[in-house]
């Protein structure tokens, strides 16, 4: 059975951020990645447990995949069959602020 996806409001801004960040040099561009960063989550409904735990958390619960450069961070609900996205972000921003 695939889990439900439900994005937070803050990872929703950083896909915002990000691809207007890359519209600055060329919408096209920012518009087709801003479509693979959303399949790349997409394709956690059918694989919930393809990511590694994040490291900062070590809870099993909090898992991360890593496209290019950036950590698309989400919470696994498997009690509900829910996947909660809560960051995508760049890694040379550092650490993310996920709590």
């Amino acid at each position: 059975m695939a889990f439900k996806i439900v994005w937070s409001e803050l990872a929703c801004q950083d896909l915002r951020d990000i691809v207007e960040f890359i519209a600055r040099d060329n919408r096209q561009v920012a518009e087709a990645f801003g479509f693979l960063l959303i399949s790349k989550v997409d394709s956690l409904s059918r694989f919930p447990r393809m990511g590694r735990v994040v490291p900062e958390i070590e809870d099993d619960a909090f898992r991360e995949i890593v496209f290019r450069s950036y950590r698309i961070i989400y919470h696994l609900e498997d009690a509900q069959h829910a996947i909660a996205i809560i960051r995508i972000w760049h890694g040379a921003r550092g650490e993310p602020e996920i709590l």
